[in-house]
């Protein structure tokens, strides 16, 4: 595998994240009573807590993303290879 398409890959990897990272935003968006029904009972979460752990919960997701898919090739073109 040569460097150009590993660069490639991750970027194909970096769309997918997205993806569904888009998909679990806007399924919690639109569903948000639904997914807070159960978990209120369970865990009696107020919503606006229930709410802060979830894009808590993204936070880590997209610093991941962007560590494993971005900066690798972003410091291949820095270095100039």
């Amino acid at each position: 595998m040569t460097l150009n398409d590993l660069g490639k890959m991750l970027l194909g990897s970096l769309a997918i994240n997205y993806i569904l990272l888009s998909i679990g935003f806007t399924a919690f968006d639109f569903g948000h009573d639904i997914l807070y029904q159960p978990h209120s009972r369970w865990f009696r979460l107020s919503v606006a807590t229930f709410a802060a752990v979830h894009y808590a919960g993204m936070a880590p997701c997209k610093n991941g993303m962007f560590r494993l898919n971005v900066a690798p090739p972003v410091a291949r073109h820095a270095i100039g290879s």
